[in-house]
């Protein structure tokens, strides 16, 4: 008797809770909707109200917020503004060039000053496009550095470590130059006109092409989780090994022994269970499981090991709250060496890519949340395109990648985000990432890899839409797909399908080309008949006369 007086009385403290919850609720909604801000946003147009859009934008931040930290690693790589003046030598001595691809403490200091401004740089990009987006655009949509062209920039253009055909600081050049003529492009209203000049498989291979590119970096040593590495007869080869050699990457201990290889494992499973089960935030929980375990110092996995610049890194990880301020990755853009051929087939790439990728993703998620109307326009359609050009222009200045609308503003949508009221509150949750920076450079590699192979899986979906049993559209696709991980490079990918799309389309020119000319002979010769028989049939009637 006693319990079940005791449950009914929970049941309804509960429900009474729940109604004077409910109750506060509708009041804000309602003093919310109706308020300036309200109205702005077009809550009640637009059938949505602030609880909503508090969800959606809460639904989004979780779902892209691992951005900030891959963003940031993958940047890094590239060495930034390092170089070998960073580098420490001995007394009396100079810093040999290879002294980046070695373990250096100087160097791995400026590494990760660089990082902690990238991290910085990622975060007011995304900040202030997504608050941008909702302002002007009164979109619920968010945006940051994408994925693709981050790692296009970091490993084609400057290379590891500053290996590339171009410095860092000349990269930045091209960002601008794209971004500037991005927005010359949206401005016009071409990009949609742009984006149907390119060939439908090859735009379609494209996003998986990349997808496999950024899997590739995942799994490797220095940017993943370790289990691909190089090798003399395959050159590549499985490795996750208990020890590596730090400048060529081969292995000294035995193969599959690499422990944080096998923690970044259970974390990329922890992800794709997530996703199963439709869980948002999935691909946070991962990262966050493996970098937690990392944190532990004295264990076999730790991101601290017991060595200067792991002491460095865990007395800076402790302040747990700092604001840090950009040091060397804002405002670095150089043009010198710019004319270069180099640096046009990487404007023409990252070009390329924004406009595909860029505008297919706005509208998938214009489809997505019925903005659509019966012209396939939305309404702030014009402003969306400008925002997330100005945007770029805005991230090349601070030090990072393109900015692109993410596809995770999906799972915002499907919480009933219908206004740019839940960009704004992204926006927000980016603001407070800001005093966080200790924490957010202390992820390690192997927890950033498996969220880099699970963003690769996603973008392979779009392969169910590429018709193989045409060769003319398939040959092109693959090739396109197979060149990009293969030759670690985007830019080949692209060419390449294109080239084989042309090549395999000559045919059929040459075939029309043909009917073309003989249709025209025909012509020609007929009128040439017509001709010869009016002229004589004139000088038989000369003749009678």
């Amino acid at each position: 008797m006693g319990g079940e007086l005791c449950g009914r009385m929970g049941i309804g403290l509960w429900s009474r809770l729940a109604r004077s919850w409910r109750k506060m609720e509708m009041g804000l909604n309602d003093a919310v909707s109706k308020s300036m801000v309200g109205r702005y946003f077009k809550l009640e147009a637009r059938k949505s109200c602030f609880t909503k859009e508090l969800r959606a934008g809460t639904a989004t931040f979780l779902t892209m917020a691992y951005i900030i930290t891959v963003n940031a690693t993958i940047i890094a790589d590239s060495g930034g503004t390092c170089s070998v003046a960073d580098c420490s030598a001995p007394v009396n001595q100079t810093a040999s060039p290879d002294c980046m691809f070695k373990p250096n403490a100087g160097y791995e200091n400026c590494l990760s000053k660089t990082k902690s401004d990238l991290v910085v740089a990622t975060i007011l990009s995304a900040m202030i496009g997504s608050f941008a987006m909702g302002i002007l655009a009164n979109l619920p949509l968010g945006l940051a550095p994408g994925m693709g062209p981050n790692a296009y920039l970091a490993y084609n253009l400057v290379g590891f470590h500053g290996s590339g055909s171009l410095s860092y600081q000349t990269a930045l050049a091209v960002v601008l130059v794209e971004g500037c003529t991005f927005l010359a492009i949206s401005a016009l209203g071409l990009r949609a006109k742009l984006a149907r000049l390119i060939p439908q498989p090859v735009r379609l291979a494209c996003a998986a092409g990349i997808g496999l590119f950024i899997a590739f970096v995942g799994l490797q040593i220095h940017q993943g989780l370790g289990l691909v590495g190089p090798d003399r007869s395959t050159l590549v080869t499985v490795t996750a090994c208990a020890s590596t050699d730090p400048v060529t990457g081969t292995c000294l201990g035995g193969k599959m022994r690499s422990l944080t290889f096998w923690l970044g494992t259970v974390g990329f499973l922890i992800t794709c269970y997530g996703v199963m089960k439709e869980i948002k935030g999935s691909m946070i929980y991962g990262i966050l499981f493996v970098t937690l375990i990392s944190w532990i110092r004295g264990t076999a996995v730790t991101y601290f090991p017991d060595t200067t610049l792991g002491d460095t890194k865990y007395n800076y990880f402790k302040k747990v709250v700092d604001f840090h301020k950009i040091q060397s990755t804002a405002g670095a853009i150089s043009f010198s060496n710019f004319n270069r051929s180099e640096v046009w087939v990487a404007l023409a790439t990252l070009l390329y890519v924004d406009v595909l990728a860029t505008t297919g993703t706005l509208y998938t998620m214009a489809e997505v949340g019925g903005f659509l109307d019966d012209k396939g326009s939305f309404e702030g359609e014009y402003l969306a395109y400008i925002v997330d050009a100005s945007s770029t222009v805005m991230a090349s200045a601070l030090g990072v990648s393109p900015v692109a609308t993410y596809v995770e503003s999906s799972a915002g949508i499907k919480e009933g985000g219908r206004t740019g009221l839940t960009s704004v509150i992204i926006a927000l949750y980016f603001f407070l990432s800001l005093f966080f920076t200790p924490l957010l450079t202390s992820v390690p590699p192997w927890a950033i890899g498996p969220s880099l192979v699970m963003v690769g899986v996603m973008m392979m979906k779009v392969v169910k839409d590429i018709n193989w049993g045409n060769m003319k559209e398939a040959a092109p696709a693959f090739v396109t797909m197979l060149l990009m991980p293969l030759t670690y490079s985007i830019a080949n990918g692209i060419i390449g399908g294109i080239g084989l799309h042309i090549a395999l389309s000559l045919y059929d020119l040459a075939v029309e080309l043909i009917k073309w000319l003989n249709k025209t002979r025909k012509m020609v010769v007929r009128e040439h008949n017509q001709v010869s028989a009016a002229t004589t049939g004139a000088e038989s009637t000369v003749e009678i006369i």
